[in-house]
């Protein structure tokens, strides 16, 4: 693989100085507003309500993030002006409302979004959540494939890095239904490392994927180390971890078995923020949780990933220059085209 100098610029901007992603994520939309709304006995969260949260893990939690992943509807026009400018920026594309088929769920863009407005606006890189199970049916498969192939082209076009997130999920015919946000109960390992497989193909245009763990977080074991080998073999780039609601310490333990199988850190939300989320509407006890607990054990498994995560440009897919900048002669001003 060989980086363009925007990605290249992305992928710096998104890790630290060391090239470890310690990412926080601020875009999740139905994990916050369905328990606002069931508070307030509303059809929906009022929208002051869902971006005031937002603005509030950004100002407690940005210190000890490498980048933050916001979405357009709330966080990004609450938050914009306090964002610190240290921090790299990921915005969210994909809409959190999908087309649930008999076949399976098909993904879409958020109304009036695109990957040349994300990069307008200034990001560092593009996101882009896909729910994904190989044995739904076919035409389900091919319009989730064309959907992320097409945002893979809009990125290479726009020279903007592509960080692509995979969710296997139930399908009609399970059992444990659910539309949440969460991991699949009971989810088989071979749906998540046939999902990396088929997104690996450089067709898509992927630059770093967020991955699920390839068993449930809950009962974890070190037994499962070969599963996130295998998984880390099929990426065949960078790769970080979601947490998937998971408990702190269970992310904690897959966090563990993700470094030894060559993780380059996290991008995650509930498993660092949900615990004083509990605390709504409660304002003052959710800042001090976000302040103190949730800041604390961010740190935490920051200071995790520093000691064990795998440095993005240490990985083996870049070969033994290809994270440095591509262009490093005379010939750059010809070289670096336009991409209709």
């Amino acid at each position: 693989m060989q980086l363009t100098p925007g990605k290249l610029q992305g992928i710096k901007r998104l890790s630290n100085k060391n090239g470890i992603f310690k990412m926080t994520a601020v875009d999740q939309r139905p994990p916050i507003k369905k328990p606002i709304a069931k508070y307030l006995n509303a059809k929906d969260a009022p929208w002051e309500e869902v971006a005031k949260f937002k603005k509030m893990l950004v100002e407690s939690l940005q210190e000890n993030s490498s980048a933050l992943l916001l979405d357009p509807h709330f966080a990004i026009p609450y938050s914009m002006d306090i964002l610190n400018p240290k921090k790299g920026l990921v915005v969210t594309l994909e809409d959190s409302i999908f087309s649930e088929t008999s076949g399976g769920r098909i993904s879409r863009s958020i109304d009036h979004w695109s990957v040349s407005k994300i990069k307008r606006m200034g990001a560092d890189a593009v996101k882009v959540l896909a729910w994904y199970r190989p044995d739904a049916e076919k035409k389900v498969l091919q319009a989730q494939q064309d959907y992320v192939q097409r945002v893979g082209e809009e990125c290479l076009k726009h020279d903007i890095l592509f960080l692509f997130e995979l969710l296997v999920y139930p399908l009609s015919k399970d059992q444990n239904q659910t539309k949440e946000y969460v991991e699949m109960k009971n989810k088989k390992t071979d749906h998540v490392l046939q999902s990396v497989e088929e997104f690996s193909n450089h067709k898509y245009g992927v630059d770093v994927f967020k991955l699920e763990s390839p068993v449930n977080a809950i009962g974890i074991s070190d037994n499962d180390i070969n599963a996130f080998k295998e998984m880390g073999k099929l990426a065949a780039r960078p790769w970080v971890m979601l947490s998937a609601g998971a408990g702190k310490e269970d992310f904690k333990k897959v966090l563990e078995l993700a470094f030894k199988a060559g993780c380059s850190g996290f991008l995650a939300g509930r498993a660092i923020w949900l615990d004083a989320f509990l605390n709504y509407p409660s304002w003052d006890i959710i800042k001090k949780q976000l302040l103190g607990p949730s800041n604390n054990y961010l740190k935490e498994i920051g200071k995790i990933a520093d000691n064990n995560a795998l440095a993005w440009n240490k990985h083996k897919c870049y070969g033994k220059n290809g994270s440095n900048f591509p262009f490093n002669n005379y010939e750059f001003r010809t070289q670096y085209r336009e991409i209709n």
